[in-house]
């Protein structure tokens, strides 16, 4: 029996109880796969391949983790947009849904890490400060 097909058969319909019960077993039955995959070595090898990819190309490493993160941020929303642009006669969800994910990863990807190291460092009576040097390309990358 194949692992969804067993996966399946525990996990009752979200009509009962509001679909509290739905999610509450599947996230049982979540965890154990979320657990192996942080124990496991894909995301040291993932990064690895990123740091010698960055060398070969002469990226410094931090340029490279930001592209392969707007990569894999960016990837998903453009699958649905295009399949949102097929499926409506007018495009515009595809339009809200460019526009509209494009400024949750901005204000969220930039502002949300930024906003908790300034408290960090403010309540450590210190300043916050962020290296021009990666600003640019950030400008950069978000705007393209």
């Amino acid at each position: 029996m194949p692992l969804l097909q067993f996966i399946f058969c525990f996990v009752p319909p979200p009509t009962i109880l509001g679909g509290w019960l739905c999610f509450l077993v599947g996230l049982k039955f979540y965890k154990p796969f979320f657990r192996r995959l942080h124990n496991s070595f894909d995301c040291k090898i993932l990064g690895d391949f990123a740091s010698i990819f960055g060398c070969m190309v002469g990226i410094k490493d931090a340029i490279t983790a930001i592209t392969l993160v707007a990569l894999g941020t960016s990837l998903p929303d453009t699958f649905a947009s295009k399949i949102a642009a097929e499926n409506d006669d007018t495009a515009d969800n595809a339009v809200g849904n460019v526009t509209g994910s494009n400024s949750v990863n901005v204000f969220l990807g930039l502002g949300l890490p930024w906003l908790v190291a300034s408290i960090y460092w403010a309540s450590k009576g210190e300043s916050f400060a962020v290296p021009a040097a990666d600003l640019g390309f950030r400008y950069v990358l978000e705007h393209i």
